[in-house]
């Protein structure tokens, strides 16, 4: 075995996931604030996540499927084809964005666990909830800079088209599939929580994107093809779905209702970008909550 420099070392994981630094920075809680230990935690899972390349293949994954759906969509020149194509992004990121959150966090905790990380991380004096909190942030991060990477290709074929007078319906999509992603990775790692093993939270991942994604949908369209509802029963077939509150949320940014079936009801809910966007915060923030709180109470 060879020497390592100081420098190959300190970039070498340590035995506890690299949170190791989080200890050195509850040394001193009264000069370095709780704050510093989840910054900690998110910069060491950002990086060990760039360097298992899920970065890469999820930029590359964007990249390629909103391609290709650009590249067949309308080819009309105006406001028309733009919305045309960030309609049909929607449509795309609706079931591609969630997937990808959820197979890339589904091993957030109970993937720590079974490697023994969690129990060596847990026994340094850095609390619990900042360990769950730091590896969604860090997680997070990595999704949020492919998803931005890989449709910021699409943006870039559009701009060519379109132009960037009409620009704003791609931004407000793609603002909108950061944050759909960040929520159902945040459901990820609670469901992460939740599983004993990885294989019951991969199979617990896959029942929620179903539900999410499929059937709920389907069922909400049922339902409001079966009786006249009220608004306000529309606004909560949104309000539980984040998938649809990204979809409406979308949109609702569009000149026109550039969607069909269930789609097009939910557009006409007249709930305010304000509120979509403080219910997909809170589908980002609660689960990851539940998530600390249930860590800080396991027995390991």
């Amino acid at each position: 075995m060879t020497a390592e420099s100081p420098d190959e070392q300190r970039e070498e994981p340590t035995p506890d996931g690299g949170y190791a630094a989080a200890h050195e920075a509850s040394a001193a809680p009264s000069e370095r604030p709780q704050l510093r230990q989840i910054a900690t935690v998110a910069v060491t899972e950002y990086r060990l996540a760039l360097r298992s390349r899920w970065a890469l293949a999820l930029s590359a994954l964007f990249a390629l499927f909103g391609t290709m759906l650009a590249t067949f969509s309308g080819s009309a020149v105006g406001p028309e084809g733009m919305e045309r194509v960030v309609a049909s992004l929607t449509s795309l990121a609706v079931y591609l964005v969630p997937l990808a959150a959820l197979a890339f966090g589904y091993d957030a905790v109970v993937g720590r666990d079974e490697e023994g990380w969690l129990e060596v991380v847990f026994s340094l004096p850095v609390s619990r909830w900042r360990v769950v909190a730091g590896t969604y942030l860090g997680r997070v991060a990595v999704l949020a800079g492919a998803t931005v990477l890989g449709f910021g290709v699409v943006g870039v074929l559009l701009v060519r088209e379109f132009g960037v007078a009409y620009w704003g319906a791609f931004l407000a999509f793609l603002a909108g599939a950061v944050a759909v992603g960040a929520a159902f990775l945040a459901v990820a790692v609670l469901v992460s929580t939740l599983a004993r093993e990885k294989t019951h939270a991969l199979g617990g991942v896959l029942l929620v994107w179903v539900w999410f994604v499929l059937v709920h949908d389907l069922l909400a369209l049922g339902v409001v093809a079966a009786f006249e509802l009220p608004e306000a029963v529309l606004s909560l077939f949104v309000l539980t779905n984040p998938a649809s509150v990204f979809r409406v949320l979308v949109l609702s940014q569009l000149g026109t209702t550039a969607g069909s079936g269930f789609a097009a009801v939910l557009s006409t809910t007249g709930l305010s970008t304000p509120g979509l966007v403080a219910v997909l915060l809170a589908w980002c923030v609660l689960p990851v909550a539940a998530a600390g709180l249930l860590v800080s109470r396991r027995r390991l």
